[in-house]
């Protein structure tokens, strides 16, 4: 009898000598580590619900992620790609052929030193120009770039009239047909009032559309910009949400210039941002298209959302930004997975002010590593029939649909906006991820998590934002970047930074682990902890240190043993304990979970850091 060793390979089943696991086998061993961690009670009666429940997290948007995801969680029939809903991507083939269009940003007011940046990107593999100029420096700025091979994307805020006379202009001038030009005008009335709580005016946009789509039928003229609601702290659903409210919006406008509704949708294009979570990227990204192609259906037109990512700008961090060119990478994967046609990876030390040359090269190799190394555009649709990015899809497409249906109720995004309702629930959500940051639930690495005190700051030309009295614009590690900044005012002006003692209790072995977490704690706020190690000497340590505050970092029994009499032998003015516990003369605890925002802030008072 033949053996497997002489089956046909794809006859094999390469699990075949092995039993086959079930879901009960597995929450028996789910039900164990829990246990063992405390999180669940060694009697199996103390705990009716299923042990895996205990590992469920929740989304801003309130949806629930699972520890493990089977076929069963499969939400139905998802398509193809290049076909409605077009959830699996808006062409057939992906971007197997020519990758995603990879476009870099330059803003300035210099229209020459703007196009020594493009030229040099352009060198670099950069296939699209995002700009942002005064009109009158766009010449300067395209100088000696075909713009028949490299798109330009403007973005002008309220000279985009202005702006678009002048790059036509300059299409008309390189004698590139009007049938062939490529581009996208940046017309943005809604995102424009969404930053500068300016009032709304649809019809002058509306209007160039029009004359636009008649003569140029490669160039959009109005981009719908998700980006002002994600930077106001907004979630996954909410920008979603906002973004086919802001898409409807301008649909509505452009019919009633005059625009069928299929050449309408084809003015438009949604700008989204990509985050450092690559599955909630992946899982916007094709839950987005999925809303739109609803949109589509009820409209009459059949051109799916072209979409372009761009690496949230409110997850950058001013100190260690070096980090960012990580959390840029993991973006950017996420925007390609998830089917963008076009993705802006912006430069690491972009929340600091003027990228610079070597920025730039990092920004754009990040896409060729991607592309070229990885072939992430290799496959059409790569996250196509994972149980999770499909479950997470369906999660996020209904969520954002009734963000879009309740700020349809208000009356439409425009109405939605001047009332303040939108701008609440923003706020809302911006509370609550304000708490997991302050409380490090959500960490920032290099920031709340494991800062670098030496580190030099980053020093870069200031850019100034003219566009302010909308929403706001947040980045996330900007409260605990505060604190640092706090911190090297008072090193210039004292010499030193301010410091707290960490009055280690036993041998190294038992203080170690509190006081490497007491001290990443406390230098997140630029507060600098004196560490003295195994001592039998901590009045004199702490004497020596010329600290004023004092953190006991030690073992459960260690406290109860200790931690009264060494805070009363200590002589400081505050005494904080790492971990929980009542203790005579403690005054406050440190511990994981604890809000790290406001016992920094507070030491900072009683160390008189002023900002």
């Amino acid at each position: 009898m033949a053996g497997p060793e002489s089956a046909p390979i794809s006859e094999l089943d390469l699990g075949a000598e092995f039993p086959q696991a079930t879901r009960e086998q597995w929450q028996e061993l789910v039900a164990g580590v829990l246990r063992k961690s405390g999180k669940l009670p060694e009697d199996p009666a103390g705990f009716a619900g299923a042990p895996e429940s205990k590992l469920v997290t929740r989304t801003y948007d309130g949806i629930e992620i699972q520890p493990l995801y089977t076929a069963e969680d499969l939400p139905g029939d998802i398509g193809f790609p290049g076909l409605p809903p077009y959830v699996r991507g808006a062409r057939p083939d992906g971007h197997v052929s020519t990758g995603w269009d990879v476009r870099s940003r330059f803003t300035g007011e210099d229209g020459r030193d703007v196009n020594k940046a493009i030229l040099a990107d352009l060198e670099g593999g950069v296939t699209s120009i995002w700009l942002s100029v005064p009109p009158s420096a766009l010449a300067d700025a395209l100088n000696e770039v075909y713009l028949d091979l490299a798109p330009v994307v403007l973005d002008a805020g309220a000279e985009y009239e202005a702006a678009a006379s002048e790059l036509l202009t300059l299409l008309a001038e390189r004698e590139i047909p009007a049938s062939e030009a490529t581009a996208v005008l940046g017309a943005d009335p809604i995102g424009l009032a969404a930053r500068s709580g300016s009032a709304v005016e649809l019809e002058p946009a509306a209007a160039l559309a029009a004359r636009v789509a008649a003569k140029y039928p490669k160039v959009r003229t109005i981009v719908a910009d998700g980006l002002p609601f994600h930077e106001a702290g907004g979630s996954d659903a909410q920008e979603l949400g906002a973004l086919v409210a802001a898409g409807v919006t301008y649909l509505r406008a452009l019919t009633d210039a005059g625009l069928d509704a299929e050449a309408a949708a084809g003015q438009l294009e949604f700008r989204l941002a990509a985050t450092a979570d690559q599955f909630s990227t992946i899982a916007k990204l094709r839950a987005a298209r999925r809303l739109w192609a609803r949109v589509a259906e009820v409209c009459g037109f059949s051109s799916p959302m072209r979409q372009h990512a761009v690496t949230s700008p409110s997850m950058l961090t001013r100190r260690d930004p070096w980090v960012n060119m990580l959390r840029t990478t993991v973006a950017c994967f996420g925007a390609g997975v998830g089917g963008a046609d076009a993705v802006t990876v912006l430069p690491f030390d972009a929340a600091i002010g003027k990228p610079d040359a070597f920025s730039a090269r990092i920004a754009r190799n990040t896409h060729a590593v991607l592309l070229e190394e990885s072939k992430l555009a290799g496959v059409a649709d790569p996250a196509g029939g994972s149980w999770y990015v499909e479950k997470l899809t369906d999660d996020l497409a209904h969520a954002a649909w009734a963000e879009f249906t309740a700020i349809e109720g208000e009356g439409g995004l425009v109405a939605s906006l001047a009332s303040g309702e939108l701008a609440a629930r923003l706020a809302a959500t911006w509370e609550k991820r304000s708490s997991r940051i302050a409380t490090r639930r959500d960490p920032l690495t290099g920031v709340s998590e494991f800062p670098n005190l030496a580190e030099k700051p980053v020093v870069r030309e200031p850019v100034e934002s003219t566009v302010e009295g909308g929403l706001p614009r947040h980045r996330y590690a900007e409260g605990f970047e505060a604190l640092r900044d706090a911190s090297d005012a008072y090193l210039a002006s004292h010499g030193s930074r301010p410091k707290i003692f960490l009055a280690t209790l036993g041998p190294v072995a038992a203080h170690t682990t509190r006081a490497g977490f007491a001290a990443n704690l406390f230098q997140a706020g630029g507060i600098e902890a004196v560490n003295p190690g195994a001592t039998d000497d901590l009045p004199g340590a702490f004497r020596e240190s010329g600290a004023r505050i004092a953190c006991l970092c030690g073992t459960d029994d260690a406290y109860a043993a200790q931690a009264a009499d060494v805070a009363a032998s200590l002589g400081a003015e505050y005494v904080l304990l790492a971990g929980k516990g009542d203790y005579d003369g403690v005054d406050a605890n440190v511990f994981a979970g604890c809000d790290a925002l406001e016992v920094l802030n507070g030491l900072h008072a009683k160390l008189g850091v002023t900002r």
